[in-house]
């Protein structure tokens, strides 16, 4: 087995998903309500942007895994995209949150055509960053130990853009609220860019596959298809990914119309984000003891049943809401570092049967599934907010009350559920993950260059 990995490393390595996760946050947390209430677009064409842009940016992450298996550099296969991609990521992430003085129509063109850039950049950057998971180390606790870290970091970026931006947008932008996205936006992705350099630094990559494997697409793609735990990932992430979207999404709007006060969305994600670091933290000697499997299973069923109080509890109840985030949080945060550390064990898993490694296009096909739920939950909560009767107005009606109530809390929580329910068929527990890991490094003694 290979042996541990420095911590200097897995904190490079999580600082590149802080850089990343200072525009993805905003992506789930703010930018329905940026084009809505600062953009000017209303919630029905918000929601047909994320599904239409949403569902071709997914598509081509598995184009950017095909890619970024094939490639080869000095650095490695999937390193040099940290570099590659640092200064572009944060020009588009800065023009995604710009609000130009367009006609309507051009605005909607602008946003399409801005949003889809970074969206492509964020792939040919995530993607690859992903996959260096599956190759910096062969043993499972330390690819969770990897993840716990680059979850910490990146629930961190989460902290600081829930907590701090809508406060900075005020205070920078004093009352222009287009100024306030802007220079906010802009400060998070500079530092972003600074951070994709720092972990292209820091880390290395170590497990190659056999250099006598050629390099065939089809192969790859059939292997996918054959590999039921790959199956069970792709459908649980695609859920997990719709549950946060639509959880997200409708916060802000919720402490804004529901509860009256948009100040109480920051302490609200304070305390959770905080709980949910205490989560992530322990989540490597959970699943040490339990298995991966066991505890994300159970992390979304206790995340499920927490997601409902917003349902039964009045948004006046501000105390009872901010506990029962902490608690839900702290449950989810157990399972942020499974997913990540899932991906390199499913990629394992088909080498083991085939004989073939194909990290990226493995990680890759995960990560669309991630994509693709985040356009469905974007989508599914644009278009749930125009049914109810949500519009851009200082106050709602009582039908659009009750649809972010039941978006924030019931739909979220089924799409919970049904995360719950793909992992009772993911079949690769404890036991085997480490069969697994055992046998491939003993395979990997005998490669020959």
């Amino acid at each position: 087995m290979t042996e541990r990995l420095p911590l200097s490393e897995k904190i490079g390595y999580g600082l590149g998903d802080m850089a990343a996760n200072f525009v993805f946050q905003a992506l789930v947390a703010l930018q329905l309500n940026f084009y809505t209430s600062t953009y000017g677009l209303t919630a029905a064409q918000a929601g047909t942007l994320f599904l239409v842009v949403g569902l071709g940016a997914a598509i081509f992450n598995p184009v950017m895994g095909v890619i970024a298996d094939r490639t080869n550099t000095r650095w490695g296969k999937f390193r040099p995209y940290l570099l590659w991609t640092a200064i572009p990521f944060a020009v588009i992430g800065v023009l995604t949150f710009t609000t130009p003085n367009l006609s309507p129509a051009n605005k909607l063109i602008y946003a399409y055509v801005t949003y889809a850039a970074l969206r492509l950049i964020y792939a040919v950057n995530n993607v690859p960053y992903a996959s260096l998971t599956g190759v910096m180390t062969d043993d499972p606790d330390e690819r969770t130990s990897i993840a716990s870290w680059r979850q910490i970091f990146a629930n961190s970026a989460g902290f600081i853009v829930t907590v701090l931006a809508v406060r900075m947008i005020g205070w920078i932008g004093h009352g222009d609220a287009a100024k306030g996205y802007q220079w906010t936006m802009g400060s998070f992705c500079v530092l972003g860019g600074i951070l994709f350099i720092v972990s292209f630094a820091s880390t290395k990559e170590r497990i190659q596959p056999d250099p006598k494997q050629k390099s065939a697409l089809g192969e790859d793609l059939a292997g996918l298809m054959k590999n039921g735990p790959w199956i069970a990932l792709f459908l649980a992430t695609t859920f997990y990914f719709i549950a946060i979207m639509l959880r997200g999404s409708v916060m802000l709007s919720y402490f804004t119309f529901n509860a009256g006060d948009a100040g109480l969305f920051s302490w609200f994600n304070g305390f959770g984000l905080g709980s949910l670091l205490v989560g992530v933290a322990v989540s490597t000697k959970l699943t040490q003891k339990f298995g991966k499997r066991s505890l994300f299973l159970v992390s979304m069923l206790l995340t499920a049943v927490l997601t409902l109080v917003l349902y039964v509890v009045p948004a006046t109840s501000t105390a009872v809401i901010v506990a029962s985030e902490a608690l839900r949080q702290f449950a989810f945060g157990a399972s942020c570092p499974v997913l990540w550390a899932m991906m390199g064990d499913v990629a394992d898993y088909g080498e083991w049967k085939t004989g073939r490694r194909a990290t990226g296009t493995v990680t890759s096909a995960v990560v669309f599934a991630l994509w693709a739920g985040l356009a469905f939950g974007g989508w599914i909560a644009g278009w749930l907010l125009d049914a109810y009767g949500y519009v851009n107005a200082p106050v709602q009606t009582a039908s659009a009350l009750t649809g972010i109530r039941m978006i924030a809390s019931v739909y979220a929580a089924a799409a919970f559920l049904v995360v719950a329910l793909c992992l009772a068929f993911y079949p690769i527990t404890k036991e085997l993950n480490r069969k697994i890991a055992d046998e491939l490094s003993a395979r990997r003694k005998t490669f020959t260059t």
